[in-house]
């Protein structure tokens, strides 16, 4: 196997389930690269300099220094995390580790949290029909990751399922990101038997650990494991996030 090329890369990330998507996949392919913390908390999203990387004021995004195939300088602005993973398979994963040759079979095949955590009124219609939702998706997950797990049986392998072919690849880190926040929305993710396999296969992942911890260590699921952490937890991010709220209400209401 070939090493990585040398990269000049910037990563604009916070430790949200979109912004673990980039570093994780990063981190898969070994892509060096460099990380810029926004905070937003502090809503550095929406300051003007970013808004000139990723005109949407989300992360992640990337600035990608290096220069194209025919040798032209240049800086590529990439944001919103699908297209980000996307790009960085396309051009920095030519064995395909994360991912399938274009137009081959494989290759085509967080609203509840707002609700149980940050909202200042719990209401109990929308926590009820987020966590539903999210719970669905859940099943729409298992349902796949049986029929792979049946497909596999069927061609006499005992190996474990992915969503996609037979191994980890950009889909199922997509997914991972989101479903491994999972008791942050208040879900249960136990009784979903293979979801729940597959979200500790990945999480076993040395550079699945590197990219959670990005740009700082991940926390959530330490604190959640007493009452006083999550409280603390919860408080911290439910005021950035109706701060932010606000501010867009106010400039776009």
């Amino acid at each position: 196997m070939t090493s990585p090329p040398r990269t000049d890369i910037i990563l604009y990330t916070s430790g949200t389930p979109n912004g673990q998507k980039a570093s994780i996949t990063l981190e898969e392919l070994g892509i060096q690269y460099e990380v810029k913390n926004i905070e937003i908390n502090k809503n550095v999203q929406k300051e003007s300099w970013f808004l000139q990387i990723n005109p949407n004021g989300r992360i992640p995004a990337i600035v990608d220094k290096n220069p194209a195939p025919n040798g032209h300088v240049r800086e590529k602005r990439i944001f919103e995390s699908g297209a980000l993973m996307l790009y960085l398979c396309q051009r920095y994963d030519p064995q395909n580790q994360l991912n399938y040759p274009y137009d081959t079979d494989e290759y085509w095949e967080g609203q509840a949290n707002h609700f149980y955590r940050y909202a200042p009124e719990k209401i109990e219609y929308g926590i009820k029909r987020y966590q539903t939702e999210t719970r669905r998706l859940y099943q729409v997950l298992e349902d796949r990751l049986a029929e792979q797990q049946a497909k596999k049986a069927a061609a006499g392998s005992n190996e474990d399922p992915w969503i996609v072919g037979d191994r980890m690849t950009i889909a199922d880190i997509a997914n991972f990101a989101w479903v491994n926040w999972a008791e942050w929305a208040g879900i249960d993710v136990k009784p979903f038997e293979l979801l729940n396999q597959w979200l500790d296969r990945i999480n076993e992942r040395s550079a699945v650990k590197r990219g959670l911890d990005v740009p700082e260590p991940f926390v959530m699921k330490e604190k959640l494991k007493s009452k006083e952490g999550e409280e603390e937890y919860a408080q911290h991010h439910s005021r950035w996030v109706m701060k932010g709220q606000e501010a867009d209400q106010k400039k776009h209401g």
